[in-house]
């Protein structure tokens, strides 16, 4: 199985923003690596901050696409809390877990799906 390394390099220093950037970084180089089999190392190491709007470009439909599996062919590599915070929380909602209720009918977080690996 191949894998890909994709570095995130903000443009503006270590802030990465830019949604339009990560959908091409996903249509270029993620789906297709992941669509053919392979890994993807997602190398956040230029990287201190993200938004969600960037992080859910980047993999959001990727993980809609292939389901929790896929989290087993994804390295989040060199995360800062930051990133790591961020990234979790995307995953999560992206495999739909902010749909659980409790028994009283209270929204709760679901617990992480998948092996994630971010570091």
């Amino acid at each position: 199985m191949s894998k890909q390394m994709i570095a995130i390099n903000p443009s503006t220093g270590e802030f990465a923003e830019d949604k339009d950037h990560a959908r091409e970084l996903r249509l270029s180089a993620v789906l297709p690596q992941l669509g053919s089999g392979g890994e993807v190392v997602l190398d956040f190491g230029e990287t201190k901050y993200v938004t969600q709007s960037f992080v859910h470009a980047l993999v959001g439909e990727p993980l809609k696409r292939f389901g929790a599996d896929v989290l087993e062919r994804i390295e989040f590599k060199n995360c800062s809390p930051q990133v790591r915070s961020v990234v979790e929380l995307v995953v999560d909602y992206s495999l739909g877990g902010f749909s659980n209720v409790d028994p009283e009918g209270e929204p709760q977080a679901a617990s992480p799906r998948g092996k994630r690996r971010t570091g």
